[in-house]
């Protein structure tokens, strides 16, 4: 499986350190207390390629620059020559300037010493390299970091043996690596292990495989993109979650590669073992990741006694390992299952599928496992009836990827016997299992083959059925309405006179879901009645249409009719099983609610939806809600939440409408960090897909976020401009929910270019179709704007009035946007009404709402009042008092240093307490601060 996040990844570019935090702050605890002379000996176990390495690296980064890091190794066959690690240390001291002490280790190990016995001569051997090592404490604090101890020499162990002893008095820490998967029982290094925690004169941190999450990290960190959640779970299960793994995998630049340096490490161990050993061996790579003994000697054509002994060497070879006690083995690492796989001769191959098919087959395992396994024996009979019975066991259980995998290999399998009519009905099964993993270009192919094949054969009726379902399938592909709306006219003139009226009820109920979703109301209405009377007496297309007709009221104002209404279809479609109804309910009313400015309900809504949808999957509507739970969470002013919504609609979703979404969102975020070129980006791309569909919901949000940059980056015309693009989208159907935020921005624009009239005549313009459909959540936006014209005008009185309204209108819907930037323009209302205190007080306010939502834009608006409205405040002589109160001056010394007498000082201050409003000279200067 090939993700964007696996092609072309850098080289250069290192991973981070994902998944180590707890073993790196160990190290640094245990580093802190050597440089208070208690040094310690820390040992980092864990199996091949897990970072082992990769966290010895960051942990002698974090160390301070002036640290004598001695670095050394073992190597393989270093066990073969005693004192091999020793003779490292010596040249890491060299190479670290302690040439003395590493000369010293060279000179001692190497000295002929023939006195007494060999025992005795070896124990003073070890104490003297030891206390050598040990005098290095002499020196400022000295880290040793070494590597593969699982190679080092038993004569090199015994000396940090020794030494462990006496580190805990020296300002010395060692920390030393080794494999644990080659661990031996009973092996030297086994043995002194654990001694040495017996004792604690050591302390072990154990490195664990990745998470599925912590890969997903690396992967970023890697690759510098969101990785998909299908990628991530089959980088995850072929690496194990083993970083060496996922990095060759990225390398390779797919998840279903072999790395070259696994392929050969298992294929040399593959050459050591006998003829019988590698046959079962491979039977059990045919059969899978894991196998029981049962099928491995069916597929190995072997008796009990000599896959037992063939499964004692695979062990001792580290290939497989033992899964309690039923009798079930694992290959150590999938990649090492895969390597095995792909050496087995093809003939070879084929005559182990079948042998594990029809054992399969014989003991009742699973119709998916089974069809796999007839299929590789090029069985296709077999494969296509267990595929479409294992695809039926996945449905029900909502297992729609599994269902598509499986739809597809009877697909790949079907027999020439299979006719016409079969082979549609697989189309369109497999059509709709790809509609719900969101893999809707291939679920429009799929359609359209079926269609094709009921056409021929003369079944009108049949074609038509499936003609909602391509339309749906064309609008995520971004089809405008009238190529939609065409499908749907030709489908009903092609229906015989005598066709049932639930057929055409259902092109009825799907050409009234299109015209909704261009937001033209009206049409969508007409047509949904219509459906609605034809589908009386049919609960699934009744539903869903209900669920059409309550986005419809809910978008005309009429919220106490639509909401009930798409919550009882909701419930009612759960109720009778009836998963895509529901899946789709949720989607309606979350993101209508999102765009609504309902955010609370939509809040509740989507995330019931995500959980019915992940539960149920429905990726396509899982994705689609997962960008409008990002807005949602950016219109709350909750970044975090917003940015990690977004990242992740973006990287899974593959549906037009999702991607649009989260590109929005995405450049709205942007927009927040003053990134112009980053929410440029997002929304032009936004804007070029929604003016593909020309449907209102995928065009306007991203006309206003573009205005929004024009406006913030100092070009009004264009923001004017752009505004007004946006007021003739929404006139274009009638639409108010889609306009208000134009309102403000508009207003804002045109005041920019001192154009108080034309701003007055936009927000009557605007009025009228806002007024029209009383939306609760966009009428605050027509208060703000006109208190926006009357502060331009001086009217500060009306202007406050009309501020104050629209800030507890925003607040009550939780639009924080516009709600942030209403306390800076009541801010400057009040500066511009000698209200300094009140001004203070609602900066104040705004900055620390800046803070909270990480909005660089508000921060930056905010402290534009603070600098051009505080010379208003205060006289020049006044604003020389404050300075000097600020420095702490008194009434005398403010006197003397302005050469008046202490009385006119005294009632400078007393003018300037009343001005601010202030009662305390600390204020003045608190004041001061803020106004620079």
């Amino acid at each position: 499986m090939v993700d964007a996040a696996a092609r072309d990844p850098s080289p250069e570019r290192l991973g981070a350190l994902v998944g180590r935090d707890d073993a790196l702050a160990l190290a640094l605890r245990r580093w802190e207390t050597t440089q208070r002379g208690i040094g310690h000996l820390l040992l980092v176990s864990g199996e091949a390629g897990i970072g082992k390495s990769r966290l010895m690296v960051e942990f002698g980064a974090t160390v301070s620059a002036d640290t004598a890091i001695v670095n050394a190794g073992a190597f393989p066959r270093d066990t073969e020559a005693a004192g091999g690690l020793i003779l490292g240390i010596s040249g890491g001291l060299r190479r670290v300037g302690l040439s003395a002490a590493g000369a010293a280790l060279r000179a001692r190990l190497l000295a002929v010493d023939d006195s007494g016995d060999a025992a005795r001569r070896r124990r003073i051997l070890v104490g003297d390299l030891a206390d050598i090592l040990l005098e290095l404490g002499d020196e400022p604090p000295v880290l040793i970091r070494l590597e593969d101890l699982h190679w080092a020499d038993d004569l090199s162990l015994d000396v940090l043996e020794r030494m462990s002893t006496f580190l805990p008095t020296r300002p010395l820490m060692v920390i030393a690596t080794y494999r644990s998967d080659e661990l031996v029982p009973g092996s030297w290094l086994g043995r002194w292990r654990a001694r040495l925690l017996e004792r604690r004169s050591a302390e072990e941190v154990r490195l664990p495989r990745l998470t599925a999450g912590e890969v997903a990290a690396l992967v970023e960190s890697i690759t510098g993109r969101v990785p998909s959640s299908n990628f991530i779970a089959s980088l995850h299960r072929r690496s194990d979650g083993i970083p060496l793994h996922i990095e060759e995998l990225l390398a390779a630049g797919s998840a279903d590669s072999i790395p070259n340096t696994v392929a050969e490490a298992v294929g040399l161990r593959a050459a050591a073992l006998d003829g019988t050993t590698l046959g079962v061996l491979q039977a059990g790579a045919a059969i899978g990741r894991e196998f029981s003994i049962d099928l491995l000697g069916v597929a190995a054509e072997q008796p009990a006694e000599v896959v037992d002994c063939a499964l004692s060497r695979l062990v001792a070879a580290r290939l497989a390992i033992p899964v309690g006690d039923d009798g079930t083995f694992v290959f150590r690492h999938a990649l090492i299952c895969d390597a095995v796989y792909h050496e087995i001769p093809p003939f070879r191959k084929r005559a182990l599928h079948a042998s594990i098919a029809l054992a399969a087959e014989s003991a009742g395992m699973g119709e998916a496992y089974i069809s796999e396994q007839f299929e590789r024996a090029q069985d296709a009979g077999h494969a296509y009836q267990h595929a479409l019975a294992g695809a039926a066991q996945a449905v029900r259980i909502s297992a729609h990827r599994e269902a598509a995998k499986l739809l597809r290999r009877a697909q790949r399998t079907a027999p020439a016997s299979v006719g016409p009519a079969a082979r549609a009905t697989l189309h369109a099964n497999l059509a709709s299992e790809l509609a719900a993993i969101d893999d809707n270009e291939a679920a429009a192919s799929n359609l359209l083959s079926a269609i094709d094949l009921h056409r021929r054969r003369g079944d009108q009726v049949a074609a038509a059925a499936l003609v909602p379902a391509l339309m749906n399938a064309r609008h995520l592909l971004g089809a405008r309405l009238d190529e939609r709306a065409s499908l749907a006219t030709d489908a009903l003139g092609r229906l015989p006179s005598d066709t049932t009226d639930l057929v055409r009820a259902q092109i009825l109920g799907a050409l009234a879901a299109a015209y909704m979703l261009d937001r033209r109301l009206d049409e969508s209405l007409e047509f949904g009645c219509r459906a609605a009377t034809l589908a009386i007496s049919d609960v699934a297309i009744a539903t869903d249409i209900d669920i059409t007709l309550g986005v419809v009221h809910v978008f005309t104002g009429h919220g106490d009719e639509g909401w009930p209404l798409l919550e009882t279809a909701i419930a009612s479609s759960e109720d009778a099983g009836m998963e895509a109804a529901a899946a789709r309910g949720y989607r309606m009313l979350g993101s209508s609610a999102s765009v609504l400015v309902d955010y609370r309900r939509a809040i509740e809504w989507i995330e019931a939806g995500l959980r019915f949808t992940e539960k149920s999957e429905r990726w396509n509507d899982h994705h689609y809600l997962l960008a409008h739970l990002g807005h949602v969470r950016w219109a709350l002013g909750e970044r975090a939440a917003s940015v990690l919504a977004a990242r992740r609609a973006l990287a899974d979703g593959r549906g037009i409408t999702t991607r649009i979404t989260a590109l929005i969102v995405t450049g709205y975020l942007a927009l927040d960090r003053r990134d112009f070129g980053g929410a440029l980006t997002a929304l032009t791309e936004a804007l070029e897909l929604g003016d593909r569909m020309r449907e209102l919901q995928s065009v306007s949000p991203a006309l206003w976020g573009l205005a929004e940059i024009a406006l913030r980056t100092g070009d009004a015309t264009l923001a004017t401009e752009l505004c007004e693009r946006g007021f003739a989208e929404s006139d274009r159907v009638s639409d108010a929910a889609s306009l208000f935020p134009f309102v403000v921005t508009g207003t804002r624009a045109l005041l920019d270019q001192r154009e108080p009239r034309l701003a007055r005549l936009w927000i009557e313009r605007c009025r009228r179709p806002l007024d029209g459909r009383r939306i609760p959540g966009t009428l605050p936006a027509l208060d703000h704007a006109g208190g926006l014209v009357e502060l331009f005008e001086g009217h500060t009185g009306a202007a406050r009035t009309l501020l104050e309204r629209a800030s507890k209108g925003w607040t009550a819907s939780g639009r924080r946007w516009e709600g942030d930037q209403l306390l800076v323009d009541l801010a400057r209302c009040a500066a511009r009404s000698r209200r300094p205190a009140e001004a203070g007080r609602l900066i104040d306010l705004a900055l620390a709402r800046a803070e909270t939502t990480e909005s660089e834009l508000l921060a930056r608006l905010a402290a534009s009042v603070t600098t051009t409205s505080a010379a208003g405040v205060l006289s020049a002589r006044e604003l020389e008092v404050a300075r000097l109160i600020a420095e702490g001056r008194t009434n005398r010394q403010i006197a003397e240093r302005l050469t008046i007498s202490p009385k006119t000082a005294a009632t400078h201050v007393e003018h300037i307490l009343a001005k601010l409003g202030a009662s305390r000279r600390a204020e003045i200067a608190t004041w001061v601060t803020r106004h620079g």
